[in-house]
């Protein structure tokens, strides 16, 4: 699945809110997202850009994915 290349940080702060995902702390432009399950926390930093360059979003995704136990493509889909 191709990824998108308009999302900016903020929109995909708010469609990983869902997944348990929330706002611990933020730093200039930069926001840490922290999740509590089973498994302990997991952490991850989104720049708050207007669009996220797409190398970026690619490994927040990957992240994301590997963590919840899902494929890239599955939790694209699911966003």
């Amino acid at each position: 699945m191709r990824l998108p290349r308009d999302w900016s940080g903020d929109d995909l702060i708010r469609r990983l809110r869902p997944f348990g995902y929330e706002p611990t702390r933020q730093t200039s432009r930069h926001v840490r997202l922290t999740r509590q399950d089973l498994r302990g926390e997991h952490h991850i930093t989104i720049p708050r850009h207007a669009n996220l360059r797409i190398g970026t979003l690619n490994r927040i995704l990957s992240d994301v994915a590997d963590h919840l136990g899902l494929g890239k493509d599955e939790l694209l889909r699911k966003l």
